[in-house]
């Protein structure tokens, strides 16, 4: 938004002398006609500093006016996405033109960061009111409910996974230099499937999943590890298992496959990942795994094993608590009344 043209000096000392004679401010401004709040900011200005010309200014002046500054914060604040760009384009329309690191100067000083968009699961109505529902209804459970939940995943480890968006400190002609690049392939270079468990009292080992993951497979895992790791965690009673919904972990088999052994099941909201613990903890495993830099599958299996023996016990106490973070936070984005 361009500035308004400053009054002369001459204008200026009209107005005091106007002033001075008895007239008001409504008055003096009819008569010249400006608006009445200059004609009260230059007298008010007379009478503090006896002066009328402009007071000496600590540095260059704002090249973007108190308007200008309003409208591009207003247009931030409904576009969050908006670049400097457009916020450049912006203003030269209404008058004003300041290149893209003034107006970044500018969203800095009123507060403002450039950060990267969090990813979060694509949501429907139907999801959003689901999310809503459990978080209502888990809100007041104590943390001696949530130390009798097994959770449990799967993830996909690949051999370039996080490798591909590392950073190296180069010159600016040492873009190709072999030591400055990072090798890729398509698909990742080759993957392995993991499934895994685990409670706020720890964790067992890894099982790595061989061949299809269909809904027989996701049988067998269970028969083999659910069971076994229930009991070396020492769960105890009355404890309860964690999936999401995929349709192998919801189909009818397994469905019956779990009532028949007496395992209770946690109802889950559909997509929603980011509320389980256990993402906290691969994401954990997969840094771990990538600054080893594995060369191959071969190499990739017996680095993620090590890796996960690596992981400190008090690790899992802190992905455990994160959890609950979670369900306040979204509890206060979607204004329930907390019940603390």
């Amino acid at each position: 938004m361009a500035k308004t043209k400053e009054l002369s000096k001459d204008v200026r000392d009209k107005i005091v002398d106007l002033h001075k004679a008895g007239m008001g401010y409504k008055t003096i401004a009819k008569q010249l006609g400006e608006k009445v709040t200059t004609v009260g900011a230059i007298i008010r200005k007379w009478k503090k500093h006896k002066r009328t010309v402009n007071l000496p200014r600590p540095g260059a002046p704002c090249k973007i006016s108190p308007r200008g500054v309003a409208m591009i914060m207003r247009t931030v604040r409904n576009q969050p996405r908006t670049t400097r760009e457009d916020l450049v384009n912006d203003l030269k329309a209404a008058g004003t033109i300041v290149t893209k690191k003034t107006i970044g100067n500018t969203l800095r000083r009123e507060g403002l960061k450039s950060c990267s968009a969090r990813k979060v699961p694509l949501l429907k109505k139907a999801h959003i009111h689901a999310r809503l529902k459990f978080a209502n209804e888990h809100l007041n459970d104590s943390e001696d409910n949530w130390v009798k939940v097994l959770w449990s995943d799967e993830t996909k480890m690949e051999l370039f996974g996080i490798n591909s968006t590392r950073r190296v400190w180069r010159r600016r002609n040492a873009a190709y230099d072999p030591k400055n690049t990072m090798p890729t392939v398509k698909h990742g270079g080759g993957n392995i499937m993991l499934w895994r468990c685990f409670s706020a009292k720890g964790t067992e080992q890894l099982h790595c999943i061989k061949g299809t993951t269909d809904g027989a497979m996701y049988r067998q895992i269970l028969g083999e590890n659910l069971l076994p790791s229930a009991r070396a965690l020492k769960m105890g009673r009355g404890w309860v298992y964690q999936h999401d919904n995929d349709p192998k972990h919801t189909a009818k088999a397994n469905k019956e496959w779990l009532k028949k052994k007496h395992i209770n099941v946690l109802e889950w909201p559909s997509q929603s990942p980011d509320l389980n613990p256990i993402e906290n903890l691969w994401r954990e495993l997969k840094v771990r795994v990538a600054k080893r830099q594995p060369r191959n599958l071969n190499d990739l299996e017996k680095i993620y094993k090590e890796e996960w023996d690596k992981i400190p016990k008090t690790f899992f106490t802190h992905v455990f608590l994160d959890f609950f973070v979670v369900i306040l936070s979204l509890t206060v984005q979607i204004n329930l009344p907390l019940k603390l």
